[in-house]
């Protein structure tokens, strides 16, 4: 469960969340919608503590984020996956070694790394394309392997901040079938983004933020940003 309970957080005067108040129960998905600048990077940010907020409270699973530093901050980073809109990979390593590098980095032992993420590349549909290095791969196969990433940790929760913004409309909806699938397996997804198309398609909660506040809260009817 996500709770953020009028959370602040300021750039110089500006608060670009304004007490903001959010609840999100295991297993959902949801949308966060709002024009530019409206805060939903940054409440993104906040949620997996890259952002330090200056009042109220975030706690995920029990997690108290807005208190956590150090090493504590990043054994919850573990328990959650994050896609952002610039896929973050490195060029240098293949589509398998990005994946696995996400769990060297946390001493996982060898032995278990091939299989793990052999099974997430199947999940996310890049099996063959293993051995590819991300200048190879097309806008969707790159985001997929981020995807992959994200989930090599068996998270109960993936964010995506405008994970479609760099994909054409038919990729951009793949990638949305993808999302839904996850949340199908019960890892809850918190998706922000532009595209009504894809939150249409989605046909889940929608959360319109403005100014740094919570606007409008909607269920899966269809949605108009």
């Amino acid at each position: 469960m996500i709770i953020c309970d009028k959370i602040v957080k300021k750039y110089k005067n500006k608060k670009v969340l304004n007490e903001l108040t959010l609840v999100i129960m295991p297993g959902e998905f949801v949308s966060i919608v709002g024009p530019s600048g409206a805060g939903k990077s940054t409440l993104v940010h906040a949620l997996i503590g890259a952002e330090r907020i200056q009042g109220g409270s975030i706690t995920v699973d029990g997690y108290r984020v807005s208190e956590m530093t150090g090493k504590e901050l990043q054994f919850y980073r573990r328990r959650i996956g994050v896609v952002f809109q610039d896929y973050r990979l490195l060029p240098q390593k293949t589509v398998f070694e990005n994946v696995a590098f996400a769990l060297e980095v946390c001493g996982v032992e060898k032995a278990k790394i091939k299989p793990r993420v052999m099974e997430v590349l199947k999940m996310v549909g890049l099996t063959g394309m293993a051995e590819q290095f991300p200048y190879q791969l097309s806008g969707g196969e790159r985001q997929r392997t981020a995807i992959a990433r994200s989930l090599v940790h068996d998270p109960g929760m993936l964010v995506a901040d405008e994970p479609t913004g760099n994909l054409d409309p038919k990729t951009a909806l793949e990638i949305m079938k993808l999302f839904l699938e996850i949340n199908k397996n019960g890892i809850s997804v918190l998706l922000t983004t532009h595209n009504k198309d894809l939150v249409n398609f989605a046909k889940r909660r929608v959360v319109k933020i403005e100014d740094g506040r919570v606007v409008e809260d909607k269920g899966g009817s269809e949605y108009i940003i």
